[in-house]
This record gives C-alpha cells, structure tokens and sequence, in this order.
C-alpha cells in the first residue's frame, strides 16, 4: 500500500510494518495504526512513529534505555494481556520526543513509554504510575550527566590511573 506521509511524501509499506494500537495514541485516539521509520543519520538512536490512517501524527522517538540506561518500570497484566505479550524479548519500548527550534531543549516523556509487541504488531502508550520520570526529561541534559559519570575519576590528560604509581 501508498502511505502518504507530512515528512516523508509518499512510501511504500507492507501490511506486517503496520504496529496496531486499539486505543491510538493520547491526543490522537482515532489513529489506530502507525508505522515505524528508522532516521536517515546512521548510527541515531531516535526513529520516526508515523500515523497510516492519516499523514498528520508523525512522532519523534527514541529507546529510552538509550537516555536513561537505568529506566525500569513494570507493564499491568491488563497491557501485558491486551498486547499478547509472553516474554520481555516481544517488547520494544520507545518514549516520544519533543523536537523545539532549539535542538539543545529537545525533551522526552519517559513518563509515557510507547510499548510495541513485536510479535503480534500490537501497541500501546503506557503511562506509569511513578513520579520517577517526566513527561518533559531534557535530553541533552541527561546525555551530559552519563558522559560526566562516565568520566568521574578520570584526569583526561594522564587518564585514570594518574593517582597509582
């Protein structure tokens, strides 16, 4: 089939691309099945979820272990049941990204994961039950504190065992 995009003009997609969400996305209930598109940058972590039943809703996303690597919740048996899930290797997870004209301000919402059932193409957008995660986490923030733990205890000139002789 021809899905006409807003980003991306028209592609060609086949029926198993399709990701189907019973209760569409918040905001955009009557959308009901999307696609995913990997970004044109090698190597990016983020993706595109675009609407098929209209060109309108085109999300930026992201795998959220890739911002937080100790993001954890737990699905309800209601989702897991909903989204036929029988084993965490079914499970993709995506949270939706928020792209300003200031890229430095780009933020995520890690309090409403995207759940997507690999297997059976089934979706969902789960909002958990914590004060953990934001809705508006920023990115580049994030980002900079990983790279500053990473580095904690490190002299970039000497390296890391400038202490012991």
């Amino acid at each position: 089939m021809v899905l006409t995009t807003r980003y991306f003009g028209e592609l060609e997609i086949n029926d198993d691309q399709v990701i189907h969400f019973e209760r569409g996305i918040p905001g955009f209930e009557n959308v009901k099945r999307f696609i995913l598109i990997d970004s044109d940058e090698e190597g990016s972590p983020f993706k595109w979820m675009q609407g098929v039943d209209e060109p309108k809703p085109a999300f930026v996303i992201v795998d959220p272990f890739f911002i937080r690597k100790d993001y954890e919740f737990r699905l309800d048996d209601e989702v897991v049941s909903e989204l036929g899930i029988r084993s965490n290797s079914d499970v993709s997870v995506f949270c939706i990204v928020v792209v300003p004209d200031d890229i430095s301000k780009m933020t995520v919402n890690l309090q409403a994961p995207v759940v997507i059932n690999c297997v059976n193409r089934k979706g969902r957008q789960v909002v958990l039950d914590t004060d953990k995660y934001g809705v508006r986490h920023y990115i580049m923030e994030e980002l900079r504190r990983q790279e500053d733990k990473a580095n904690a205890g490190t002299d970039k000139e000497k390296g890391p065992d400038h202490n012991h002789k």
